[in-house]
């Protein structure tokens, strides 16, 4: 089918793009387009994210981008929240830890969680949040998925990124890093909430082109 609509993905993490590059293939006539293909000035997405709630920031991304692009604009927030650490980390799940020298901020962010966790703590229910949020044209909709499931505290797997080695869904034996794409593309959060933002699409006979 050939590529009548555009969206631009207002991330800068390579890890994300890629998984929505995957979740967006069964829409062959959408082109996803990064961000940083078209702006000077990309990190400025960085300042976005300072709001208290997942659609503030997915918002606050989508309509950075779509001011600086013109292009129908995506932007997204994504969190762990674990029952035991009251709904920690929270929005803040990218940066719950500080930045150390020789290991990566996702390793970082694993280690500082699994310190949190209380070590008599039984009951290790999380969930996973994505919102999207989409502006084109004055008109913005958003859409939330969620996963539910438990931690483990020890890491295991190779694939995926962010807190996936240590995340187990709800019904499932492996943990997201230890699933081929596909398999983590069925269920994920980022997956249920790219399905209803399309639904939301279609429902409104919104154009995703540039003006």
């Amino acid at each position: 089918m050939r590529v009548t609509q555009s969206i631009v993905l207002a991330t800068l993490n390579r890890h994300k793009y890629q998984e929505f590059e995957e979740l967006f293939a069964v829409y062959p006539n959408i082109q996803l387009i990064q961000v940083s293909d078209l702006v000077s000035n990309p990190n400025k997405l960085s300042f976005a994210e300072e709001y208290d709630t997942y659609l503030q920031n997915a918002f606050a991304k989508a309509r950075l981008a779509n001011v600086a692009t013109h292009y129908p604009s995506l932007g997204d927030d994504s969190g762990l929240e674990v029952l035991a650490l009251d709904g920690k980390p929270g929005i803040r799940s990218a940066r719950f830890a500080p930045a150390r020298p020789g290991i990566s901020q996702d390793q970082a962010n694993m280690e500082a969680l699994l310190e949190q966790l209380p070590k008599q703590t039984t009951d290790m229910t999380a969930r996973f949040v994505c919102t999207l949020a989409l502006v084109v044209e004055g008109i913005s909709i958003h859409a939330t998925g969620t996963l539910e499931g438990e931690l483990i505290r020890a890491p295991r797997g190779a694939t995926g990124f962010g807190y996936d080695p240590i995340f187990v869904p709800k019904g499932q034996q492996k943990t997201l890093a230890e699933m081929a794409p596909s398999e983590k593309n069925a269920i994920s959060h980022r997956a249920k909430a790219v399905q209803e933002l399309m639904e939301q699409i279609k429902r409104h006979s919104i154009v995703l082109a540039k003006p």
